[in-house]
């Protein structure tokens, strides 16, 4: 079959929404409900898609009576009926994240032991629900999440961080609402789906400690204040493993899943996919150049896969931002553009990355596409690609060459899918 620019672009495109599609909440939530309670149903959650699963949870059980409060970005809402609908920042907390907190706990507290707490959580849920820990302000929080976001600290550790500054994450959310049943349904962005790391795991027994936060705040040179000092060596714990019985977790969506419906996608395009991994972390550009080399094995080798070939991943990538280099871009777009330096314009590849929520970094764009010819259009247009890489301004180049790929909040989130498609042409 003779593969034309707009035919590879569209293949791309069709793999990315594939891997949107199968972490819908309305597709996936109502498979992973727990029975019905004999009390009250009260609901709560955090995160990039807490509104659209509160909608679909009002939707699989129209017969229950529901009441409650879940948190989401701005512009990330969706309609509902019973369940109340809040907002506040993402990546960086802000007043409202603190609001939201507060209502979360008011929310759980003073149940019964027949009534049943179903928390939404999925990614983004650090920051849009913020309550700093006692003798902290958010003023704390804003500032260590910034430092961390500009660290290169992988989302793990991150969010290690974040619950031991919290009054309500590290299973705090969990432990205020006993002796209710709480079930949570959890869409993942992390590596490897850990329940703890999802949110900074609000209502997950948390197996790390205030000296494993310290350890990661030295390890980045982020300084702890006086207040964040006395905290972390003088207050209460997390609660630990064994010690939140009423509470029960429970995955709905991953990013196993998106990439299994993007390789499905694929394989009726006539393209072997093969699946590198749903957990690949480290530097965004460093994965570009890793993605470029086993590109030049298929194509040359025919090794891992013969071409044609589509190579999935995903995970969370990390930009490293030194002091002065903030330009426009997020780590997928960064990814894109080390890929598309390394292989000079090799002719017969092509390449998506983008984040499922919709958001890539701070911007507009979800990502973009990356074809044979980017380079020579980026350079047309007054772009020193290795210069826009350095200067982490990835977005910038990639909207004037009209490659990005922008879809607006997609209300749900399993983190980046990245596809390269090798045609075999050189």
């Amino acid at each position: 079959m003779e593969w034309q620019d707009s035919h590879a672009r569209a293949m791309l495109r069709e793999v990315f929404d594939a891997a949107v599609a199968a972490a819908d909440p309305h597709k996936v939530l109502k498979l992973h409900l727990p029975d019905k309670p004999r009390g009250r149903c009260v609901v709560v959650g955090c995160g990039k898609s807490a509104a659209a699963m509160a909608a679909a949870l009002e939707a699989a059980w129209p017969d229950v009576v529901l009441s409650g409060v879940v948190v989401t970005r701005y512009g990330h809402e969706a309609p509902t009926r019973h369940i109340a609908v809040l907002t506040s920042s993402h990546p960086v907390p802000d007043a409202n994240s603190e609001t939201a907190a507060c209502r979360m706990l008011e929310t759980v507290r003073g149940l019964a032991a027949d009534d049943l707490v179903i928390a939404l959580i999925s990614g983004g849920g650090s920051a849009l629900m913020a309550l700093p820990a006692p003798g902290l302000t958010l003023s704390d929080k804003q500032a260590v999440n910034r430092a961390l976001l500009a660290s290169g600290a992988p989302i793990g550790e991150m969010n290690v961080v974040r619950k031991h500054l919290s009054g309500i994450k590290g299973g705090r959310l969990a432990a205020a609402a006993a002796p209710a049943r709480m079930v949570t349904l959890a869409i993942s962005d992390v590596p490897g789906d850990d329940p703890a790391v999802i949110a900074s795991g609000p209502t997950v027994a948390d197996a790390s400690s205030f000296a494993d936060a310290r350890a990661i705040l030295a390890r980045y040179g982020i300084a702890e204040t006086p207040a964040m000092t006395e905290w972390l060596t003088t207050g209460p714990e997390t609660p630990k493993p064994g010690s939140l019985s009423h509470a029960e977790f429970r995955l709905i969506a991953t990013p196993a899943m998106a990439l299994e419906a993007a390789a499905e996608t694929a394989r009726r395009h006539g393209v072997a996919p093969l699946i590198l991994g749903d957990a690949l972390e480290g530097e965004s550009s460093a994965m570009g150049t890793i993605l470029a080399g086993i590109v030049r094995s298929v194509r040359d080798h025919g090794h891992p896969a013969a071409a044609p070939a589509l190579l999935l991943s995903g995970g969370e990538t990390t930009v490293t931002i030194g002091q002065g280099q903030a330009g426009r871009g997020g780590r997928n777009t960064e990814c894109l553009l080390a890929l598309a330096i390394a292989l000079q314009g090799a002719g017969g590849i092509y390449a998506v990355a983008g984040d499922t929520d919709g958001i890539d970094g701070t911007e507009d764009a979800a990502g973009a596409i990356v074809t044979p010819d980017t380079l020579a259009r980026a350079r047309a247009a007054g772009f020193d690609p290795r210069a826009v890489l350095a200067g982490h301004d990835s977005y910038s180049l990639f909207d004037a060459t009209g490659d990005l790929i922008r879809t607006g909040p997609t209300l749900t989130n399993v983190n980046d899918i990245r596809a390269v498609l090798i045609l075999g042409d050189k």
